[in-house]
């Protein structure tokens, strides 16, 4: 066999989003597609796209509701795709009509970040790839940041962070991470959102062993591994489960988990029966979908 048709081999695939060839290069296999931000309001949203990091390539996608005001800022939401950190983008056919949406209903500021994916970048990159991003965005704070849009209308005493399946775990380790640093003294972290999370739980996970080939008990994908999760750093979480998920059994451990932990904030849990996997974004105007966007969206609202 020579060496181009040996390159060619498949080394791992997680069919239906991508595979690896033996050479090493990624073939995605879906979440590739994007549409454009618009300066037209689409449901009443306004969105643009802002570059946090010209080395790394970090970025986001900005919303703002066409009714805010400088005189009332809003919630600020730093919103994480899923797509088992691989496949997606703030910028997806899938992403983008959610966020419209979801800022449209809660009458929020969003920021929806564009991390690295793996597994050309390895966990823990993703990660340190939205916290620089809420960094960039907490910067705004003082009112002196770069971009108006929350200079002028995000209420850094409300912030949430929010995400699905691979989104959901990065936005639960935002919060460990808030909750252990001393850089935020003008950001408050109201909540978190998490949607179908992806956790694992005491055993092995196929593709998180595959892009963090380390023990089963890292706290970043196993939070009963983690000695600190009592100082999650937020008043409040709420966490979608579908019916018929394949995940659901691990949204119900980390509900349980939490509890347990010693944390003293609120947990919430809120079961969508019958419907499967991010459900509200593959079929975004089913019944079930928009009661899971108005309880998203008054949780942020409420006190």
């Amino acid at each position: 066999m020579d060496s181009s048709s040996s390159k060619s081999e498949i080394e791992f695939e997680c069919f239906p989003m991508f595979r690896v060839l033996k050479g090493g290069v990624v073939e995605r296999i879906a979440g590739t597609e994007t549409v454009p931000p618009s300066d037209v309001p689409q449901n009443g949203v306004l969105s643009k796209d802002v570059v946090i990091s010209p080395e790394t390539g970090v970025s986001a996608r900005l919303y703002l509701p066409t009714a805010a005001s400088p005189n009332r800022n809003l919630p600020l939401l730093l919103y994480i795709h899923g797509g088992g950190f691989c496949i997606e983008s703030p910028f997806s056919p899938l992403y983008h009509p959610h966020l419209v949406s979801l800022v449209s209903t809660a009458n929020v500021v969003a920021v929806s970040v564009h991390y690295r994916l793996c597994p050309e970048n390895p966990i823990p990159i993703p990660y340190d790839d939205t916290w620089q991003a809420f960094l960039w965005a907490a910067a705004h704070s003082s009112g002196q940041g770069p971009e108006p849009w929350l200079n002028h209308h995000a209420d850094f005493g409300r912030v949430f962070f929010a995400g699905d399946s691979a989104g959901a775990n990065i936005a639960h380790n935002m919060a460990m991470r808030a909750g252990s640093t001393t850089q935020l003294s003008d950001v408050s972290i109201s909540g978190i959102v998490l949607v179908h999370p992806y956790f694992g739980k005491n055993e092995p996970d196929r593709l998180w062993d595959y892009i963090c080939p380390s023990e089963v008990h890292n706290p970043l994908f196993n939070p009963a591994a983690d000695t600190n999760l009592s100082n999650l750093g937020c008043g409040k979480v709420l966490i979608f489960v579908g019916g018929k998920d394949f995940l659901k059994n691990r949204g119900l451990w980390y509900y349980e988990t939490l509890k347990k932990s010693g944390w003293g904030g609120a947990v919430e849990m809120v079961e969508s029966e019958g419907e499967a996997h991010v459900f509200h974004l593959l079929n975004p105007d089913c019944e079930k979908a928009g009661d899971l966007l108005q309880k998203f969206a008054s949780f942020m609202n409420l006190d």
